[in-house]
């Protein structure tokens, strides 16, 4: 309700990775342990989603490595 406390940063690239990259991730501790490779889906604060085939992880960027920059095509696993 109201205004919106603030606006969206007009920047595509948060911690050096932009949605739509393939990543690597590897989360040490919790729900979502494990290595999981997917579609990433940025966050300026750090945290992460990733899209897999078998569903929704979370991550944080410093447990991700980039194997693929997002060029505009959608790829599948």
């Amino acid at each position: 309700f109201g205004f919106p406390a603030r606006h969206r940063q007009r920047k595509k690239v948060h911690h050096g990775f932009q949605t739509g990259d393939i990543v690597r991730t590897h989360v040490p501790k919790g729900k979502y342990a494990g290595q999981h490779v997917g579609r990433v889906l940025v966050r300026a604060r750090g945290s992460f989603d990733i899209v897999t085939p078998s569903g929704k992880v979370t991550s944080q960027a410093k447990y991700c490595t980039i194997l693929h920059h997002n060029d505009g095509y959608t790829y599948t696993s």
